[in-house]
């Protein structure tokens, strides 16, 4: 039996909770997402845990198309109802808290952590989650959000270089398990030793010698939060895709975690345009 339309009253309350907890989140503070569900089983019309879930989840998927964070326990789910993305956008647009929040979560200053266990923090890529409902996918690529989040933190060079510091221990470290530790004393920051025109942040090594250029792209936002990459970046990465891999270093300040891609990143990746050069 097909469950019923979500009304926009439960809509507007899902929204109302995952925008708390989601504050919550960007703010430091300990919440209980069972509790939240409880409290917001009241308001709907008999809906069930999992039906909630799938909801959070499609608030999560709206919120990276906006280039906002969401939360990292609702993995985002496409092929959501038009009216939820009605709902999200009036909901965060303007909402302040939420932007002085988001601010913050992006450009706060960041060190490296120190004792962070390698065997455990590699994982795999985000599966793609597609819209497939036609009135969402026709509504407007601009949205009318306060800021870009992920442009906001990809300018945190704190962060950025925290990243690339915990990604060549991690190098250094994988070597040296390996039984290579002559080649781990050559691991280099090339962003830092060259300067950040070379279309990759660190020289590693393959256990043969082979060389391996790694890009890092840090994030304290969740696994699937977009990022930007230079054109130089990707055809560095078109160039050598042999040899290139991308570094996805995620929820860095909460449990540092990544997942890789190796190759030609117009390949790997969806791009879409962000700017243009113009001139007159």
């Amino acid at each position: 039996m097909p469950t019923k339309p979500w009304t926009r009253e439960e809509v507007e309350a899902a929204v109302a909770d995952y925008r708390r907890m989601l504050i919550q989140e960007l703010s430091g503070q300990k919440y209980s997402k069972t509790e939240h569900r409880r409290a917001l089983q009241k308001l709907l019309n008999d809906r069930s845990d999992g039906s909630i879930e799938r909801k959070h989840q499609n608030i999560s998927a709206i919120l990276i198309a906006m280039n906002c964070p969401y939360i990292a326990g609702y993995k985002p789910l496409g092929n959501y109802q038009a009216l939820l993305h009605e709902v999200v956008v009036a909901q965060i647009a303007d909402d302040p808290l939420f932007d002085q929040a988001a601010l913050h979560a992006a450009t706060q200053p960041a060190l490296a952590p120190s004792g962070i266990d390698f065997g455990y923090w590699l994982e795999d890529p985000p599966k793609r989650s597609w819209v497939s409902d036609p009135a969402v996918a026709k509504s407007p690529s601009f949205l009318p959000v306060q800021r870009d989040y992920v442009a906001q933190e990809a300018r945190n060079r704190t962060l950025g270089k925290a990243g690339e510091e915990l990604v060549l221990a991690y190098e250094r470290d994988r070597l040296e398990r390996l039984g290579h530790e002559a080649l781990a004393g050559k691991v280099e920051h090339v962003s830092e030793t060259l300067g950040d025109g070379t279309g990759y942040d660190i020289l590693s090594f393959e256990p043969n010698g082979r060389e391996r250029f790694i890009e890092v792209k840090t994030t304290a936002f969740a696994k699937a939060t977009p990022f930007y990459v230079s054109r130089n970046e990707v055809d560095f990465s078109e160039r050598m895709k042999r040899q290139y891999h991308l570094y996805r270093v995620f929820e860095f300040r909460a449990q540092p975690r990544m997942f890789m891609l190796r190759g030609n990143m117009r390949k790997k990746l969806k791009l879409d345009a962000a700017s243009y050069r113009a001139t007159v």
